[in-house]
């Protein structure tokens, strides 16, 4: 399929459902016309906050990588003008954020393109939300059990969130006792259609889209920022092809961060949309501060196999990159009985895990393209167990020397690191340490 151009033809959005509706057409020889929707909760009261269609207008061009990736056409036209730091954002999100998709589709041109703008708009004038009561993104994983946890511990009244929430965040939600709002999103069934039928396929930034989608609900809801709770690690490439990092958690890395914030306060004026909690800190750190939290126990997951079954009892497979990331990273933060309690599995005993477990170290492949940490990361990890576990034993063995030398436990169980956490919430999780 050959495909010219990218266009946006219209939006809509009706405030009786919360659905909103967004057309997109791949244009060339034989076009294909696409229609998403997605509904946002409706609050009890109140009307239609001059910020959200600006919010939603942002939603359309970002949502849109989902059908571009169809046919990967050479030029995306956004539908209306925009601030200059709205343009940088659109050209990122289609370069950066589907860089995966271009690496593995051997699509160059991906990574070159520029998102056209039909003009230059000034910034809208700016509305303070900086002191509502934060959304908190909630996956279902370690990391945003920890973010509500001291969001909730400071007395801020967090208000858990999610898009499309299956039973393993439901779980959570329930196990936290607090109310949650939730959004949903529904593809258009066409895409599935020329999925099967061969069309190009890959990864998407999907984080941005939910961004989205969650700053769109704390607008309407009259809440403050959306607070989320991506690592420090996100922003570290698995490679690099091209010239171009290639990241498979670009759109949760701290670069995109930053550009979305600029979006959303250009474009819709709000002074405190959006930042991550959790920015400064490792994922090892996290994972120590989740082990405090022992109520969670029962429900969480961080394993993507898992949550595509739809079966709240089967939260971990056991066998996948993010498996063995977050079980390497929980290990020596808690009794190995309380872990495998959590994971079902005992990883450390079972060495047709080894091979999965040797690419987090870096050993023999580049980092697996998965919502997992550094490599420093996972060597500390390990220099922190001392028994003597098949697994851990073989992989000792595995280590070069040399490699040890970049594992410094300091430097990975320290903050640090750029982040855009406002310092209210600054001095809240140095407080929660």
């Amino acid at each position: 399929m050959q495909f010219d151009v990218m266009r946006f033809p219209s939006y809509a959005f009706d405030p009786a459902t919360g659905v909103a509706t967004f057309d997109y057409v791949l244009d060339g020889p034989d076009p294909l016309h696409f229609t998403e929707t997605i509904t946002l909760p409706v609050p009890a009261e109140g009307g239609v906050p001059e910020a959200l269609p600006r919010v939603l207008d942002l939603l359309h061009v970002v949502a849109g990588v989902s059908y571009f990736k169809v046919g990967a056409p050479a030029r995306v036209l956004a539908p209306s003008p925009v601030a200059p730091e709205v343009a940088e954002f659109f050209t990122a999100v289609y370069t950066q954020g589907m860089a995966e998709y271009a690496y593995r589709n051997q699509l160059p041109h991906v990574l070159e393109l520029t998102v056209e703008v039909p003009g230059a708009l000034e910034a809208a004038p700016l509305i303070d939300n900086s002191q509502g009561r934060p959304l908190s993104a909630v996956g279902g994983g370690k990391d945003s059990i920890v973010t509500l946890e001291i969001l909730r511990a400071a007395g801020l009244d967090p208000v858990p969130f999610s898009v499309n929430p299956n039973p393993v965040i439901q779980n959570v939600n329930a196990a936290s006792g607090l109310p949650a709002l939730a959004a949903r999103r529904k593809l258009d069934p066409r895409l599935f259609e020329l999925n099967k039928a061969g069309a190009l396929n890959g990864h998407i930034p999907v984080t941005a889209i939910n961004s989205l989608i969650a700053i769109a609900t704390a607008v309407w809801h009259g809440l403050g920022p959306v607070v989320m709770s991506n690592e420090r690690s996100a922003s570290d490439p698995n490679l690099i092809w091209n010239g171009h990092e290639v990241n498979h958690q670009w759109s949760k890395g701290v670069e995109a961060e930053g550009l979305l914030r600029a979006a959303v306060t250009a474009h819709a004026g709000l002074t405190e949309p959006y930042f991550s909690l959790l920015r400064s800190l490792s994922e090892l750190h996290i994972a120590q501060l989740f082990a405090r939290h022992t109520q969670y126990d029962d429900v969480v997951t961080s394993c993507n196999k898992a949550f595509k079954l739809h079966d709240p009892t089967a939260r971990w497979c056991g066998d996948c990159p993010k498996c063995r990331f977050v079980y390497l990273a929980m290990a020596p933060a808690m009794p190995r009985d309380r872990l495998n309690h959590i994971f079902g599995h005992d990883l450390f005993a079972d060495e047709a895990q080894l091979p999965g477990f040797l690419e987090l170290l870096g050993i023999d492949a580049h980092k697996p393209f998965e919502c997992v940490g550094e490599v420093e990361e996972s060597l500390v990890a390990l220099s922190m167990l001392n028994d003597d576990a098949p697994v851990l034993t073989a992989l000792r063995k595995a280590v070069p020397p040399t490699a040890w030398t970049t594992a410094s436990r300091e430097d990975v169980l320290t903050p640090g690191g750029p982040t855009y956490v406002p310092p209210t919430y600054a001095k809240i999780l140095t407080d929660a340490l």
